[in-house]
C-alpha cells in the first residue's frame, strides 16, 4: 500500500535521543551529567520541572543536586497540561530574568517530561505555547534537557512531542518536533516503587496501545515495528504476571516505556490515541485513563488487541472506568466528535485518506457511547 503524502513528514528522517542511563540507582548520576553540561555552558543555573507528588517526599529530592542558584518548579497534574498553564510558566521565567538555563531537568510522569519539553522549546524560542502545535514549527533548538521517568508507559521520554490542550480551540496537539527529543535519559527503576497500582496498568498500557496502533497502521518501518514488538512483548509478560509490579517488572516496564516511545517517534498511533485525546479535551479526563476507556469501542477495528488488552485487565483486577453517558449532553457529544476527528495523521495512519467515510460523525458519536 502506498503511504499517503500526509503522512511522508515530520518523522522520515528519525532523531533519537542522544544519551541514556539505565538501572537501579542511576539517579546518582544525574550530579555528574549536570556538571559535564554547566562547564560547556555561560549559565549558572538550571531548572527543574518536578511531578507535585514528590513536594514532599525528601528522600527523593535531598538525592537531586540543587544549588541554591537553580529554579525548582512543581509541576501539577490534577489536570492535563494546558497552553495557559504553559504559557503562565514562561511568563513567570521570563519576568524573574530565569531565561537561559544551562539545563532542564524533567522528573515525573508524562505531564512533568511533556511540561519540561514545552518550556524547552518557549525559551529559545519566544513567543506563546500554541505557536508551536503541530510539526516542525518550532524553528531553534531547544535548551538541553534531562528526562527521569518515574512512571513508565507514555514513553515521554523518547518521544519527539509534548502534548497540550488549548482550552480556546479544543485541540490536543503536540509540539512534534525533533527538538523536542530529549538529549539525556536517566532510568532509574527504583522510582517507580510508590506508584499506585492502578496508575501503574494505566500508564503502562499506554505503551501497549501506541505500540500496537503503530504495528496496524499504514505508515510502518522496520525498526518502528521491531521496538514496537519488544514493548508489547513485555508488556505481555508483565501484565500477564502475579505481580506486576515486582522488582524485575518495574525494569521490564521502564524499558517497554522507552522502546514504545522510540517507535512511535518513527511513525504515529491509529485510532486509540484521537478518541482518547477526544476524552481529555472534552471530559477532562487523563489521557492514559482514556486510553484504557477507549478500548471498549476497539473491538471492531483492533479485534486481536481488544481481546488481549481486557484479558489483562482481568488477570490485574483492574477496573477501568465508564463515561456516564446520562450526563452528557447533546453539546458534550459535538465536542467529543470535533476534539477525536481534527486528529488527521493518525486517523489517516489507522484507516487511510478517506477515514472520515468510516469515521461518521454517527459512527464516533456511536463509539464514544460504548465506553
Amino acid at each position: 500500500m502506498s503511504i499517503p503524502d500526509i503522512l511522508q513528514t515530520g518523522i522520515k528522517n528519525v532523531r533519537n535521543i542522544d544519551r541514556f542511563v539505565f538501572g537501579s540507582g542511576s539517579i546518582e548520576e544525574l550530579e555528574i551529567i549536570l556538571l559535564k553540561q554547566k562547564d560547556k555552558s555561560e549559565s549558572s543555573y538550571s531548572i527543574y520541572f518536578i511531578d507535585i507528588f514528590f513536594q514532599e517526599k525528601k528522600n527523593i529530592l535531598s538525592r537531586l543536586p540543587i544549588n541554591d542558584a537553580d529554579r525548582v518548579i512543581f509541576v501539577s497534574t490534577q489536570d492535563e497540561p494546558t497552553t495557559d498553564y504553559i504559557d503562565s510558566i514562561y511568563s513567570n521565567l521570563l519576568e524573574n530574568n530565569l531565561s537561559d538555563p544551562y539545563a532542564i531537568i524533567g522528573i515525573g510522569g508524562g505531564i512533568s517530561l511533556d511540561v519540561a519539553k514545552a518550556i524547552a522549546n518557549l525559551l529559545p524560542n519566544g513567543g506563546i505555547c500554541s505557536d508551536y502545535q503541530g510539526w516542525d514549527l518550532v524553528k531553534k533548538p531547544s535548551v538541553y534537557k534531562i528526562a527521569i521517568p518515574t512512571l513508565s508507559g507514555t514513553g515521554a521520554e523518547a518521544t519527539r512531542t509534548c502534548v497540550v490542550t488549548n482550552k480556546e480551540t479544543g485541540l490536543k496537539l503536540g509540539m512534534n518536533s525533533d527538538y523536542s527529543v530529549y538529549n539525556q535519559v536517566i532510568m532509574d527503576p527504583d522510582l517507580t516503587k510508590t506508584v499506585p497500582r492502578d496508575q501503574y496498568f494505566f500508564t503502562g498500557m499506554d505503551a501497549y496501545i501506541h505500540s500496537f496502533e503503530a504495528l496496524n497502521g499504514i505508515y510502518r518501518n522496520p525498526i518502528g515495528d521491531s521496538l514496537s514488538q519488544i514493548s508489547i512483548q513485555y508488556c505481555r509478560e508483565i501484565f500477564n504476571s502475579g505481580d506486576m509490579q515486582s522488582d524485575e517488572n518495574r525494569s521490564k516496564l521502564m524499558v517497554a516505556s522507552y522502546m514504545g516511545g522510540a517507535a512511535i517517534a518513527t511513525s504515529y498511533v491509529g485510532l486509540v490515541h484521537p478518541f482518547s485525546a477526544g476524552l481529555s479535551v472534552a471530559l477532562g479526563l487523563h489521557h492514559c485513563v482514556a486510553n484504557c476507556m477507549t478500548m471498549r469501542a476497539m473491538e471492531e477495528f483492533y479485534k486481536n488487541e481488544y481481546d488481549e488488552f481486557w484479558l489483562m485487565t482481568k488477570t490485574q483486577s483492574i477496573d477501568v472506568p465508564k463515561i456516564n453517558h446520562s450526563l452528557l449532553s447533546a453539546n458534550q457529544y459535538d465536542a467529543l466528535y470535533e476534539a477525536a476527528i481534527v486528529h488527521e495523521k493518525p486517523l489517516t495512519n489507522a484507516l487511510g485518506t478517506e477515514f472520515k467515510t468510516v469515521l461518521t460523525k454517527d459512527k464516533v458519536i456511536e463509539l464514544f457511547k460504548m465506553m
